[in-house]
């Protein structure tokens, strides 16, 4: 292929550029293409989510009405996340709460943690004949307090349309600390519609309220936009194989889909967050080692997971895009 062109840019690899202009005024991103039809958008602002996630030309998850914005307009009172939460491809949740705002043992924790409006210490892209590889580090630290420090790793292949988000968690504070995290994850138009299909292969299911109760029966059934839509989530008990789980979405219409695979024994929780208003039009599918109910109430109900001082917890979820049905059926 070095015959053929110019420079390796022509075809695939990692790019980085800044915005200008609104909220999202000087934050910086990491564009990536694997040459295949698999295109990521690094937010380096922003805990290395994914802002967005194309395949062969078509959107694949859920970019709010927030759209951009930096931390510098992060507001951690109560629910002030979601005048932030630009949502993305995947936005992660955590590490020291997740969830509902709460106060747990006279620690007032807002929506969700603060970790996804964190920007990254550092960041390095290493490209190999199969993959690219990308490196951050995001520092969760504070003086007097928790010092929990995520290293975060992307593995893009060169040789097919998959990824790895791989995360280690170290506690560098001398004490204990509690340890949560969710990849929220959320899938968008024009891959979300009333006509996809979504596979989320179960042994048990919950509602979380008694809204959500009364249409669990149609959980997996996804609706059109619908005005005073009230969302409605959901916990599943994940059936795996080999350890690992795997969930996804098809969509027929579009001919594109992706695959959700990982391991049930450091993610052992699944939420699926079913959100079908106007514009609010959006499938959270969120594999965690909590749920999102919020610090205090595991806590109480003798959930809530702790990394003792200088210990570390690696999590990792592989997505593998899909363009025909039995492609994507084919990954079950």
């Amino acid at each position: 292929m070095k015959e053929y062109i110019g420079h390796p840019l022509q075809i695939r690899g990692a790019e980085c550029f800044s915005l200008c202009g609104g909220k999202g005024d000087g934050m910086k991103y990491l564009s990536v293409r694997n040459g295949l039809g698999l295109e990521l958008l690094v937010s380096l602002d922003r805990c290395a989510d994914l802002a967005r996630v194309t395949f062969n030309g078509k959107n694949m998850g859920y970019f709010s009405p927030c759209g951009h914005v930096a931390p510098a307009y992060y507001d951690k009172d109560g629910a002030g996340f979601l005048k932030s939460f630009t949502a993305g491809f995947f936005t992660t949740c955590g590490l020291r709460a997740v969830g509902s705002p709460c106060v747990d043992e006279g620690e007032v924790l807002p929506l969700h943690g603060t970790i996804g409006n964190t920007p990254v210490d550092s960041y390095s892209v290493d490209e190999k004949d199969d993959a690219i590889v990308i490196k951050a580090i995001i520092r969760d630290c504070v003086i007097f307090g928790a010092k929990l420090v995520m290293e975060r790793t992307y593995t893009i292949s060169y040789k097919e349309n998959t990824f790895t988000v791989s995360d280690k968690v170290t506690n560098e504070a001398d004490t204990d600390s509690p340890y949560m995290i969710l990849y929220h994850c959320n899938m968008g138009y024009p891959l979300l519609s009333e006509n996809s299909k979504v596979v989320i292969p179960d042994s048990g299911i919950a509602a979380r309220n008694d809204h959500a109760q009364k249409y669990i029966d149609t959980a997996l059934y996804m609706e059109k936009p619908t005005a005073l839509y009230e969302e409605r989530c959901y916990y599943y008990d994940v059936c795996e194989k080999d350890g690992r789980c795997t969930v996804g979405i098809f969509n027929p219409d579009i001919s594109a889909g992706v695959v959700m695979n990982y391991n049930k024994k450091v993610l052992p929780y699944f939420t699926q967050w079913k959100m079908m208003g106007k514009k609010d039009y959006v499938l959270g599918l969120e594999p965690g080692n909590c749920t999102p109910d919020g610090r205090d109430v595991l806590r109480k109900d003798g959930r809530l997971a702790f990394l003792s001082p200088d210990e570390s917890a690696t999590t990792e979820i592989t997505f593998t895009f899909a363009d025909s049905l039995s492609a994507f059926e084919g990954e079950f």
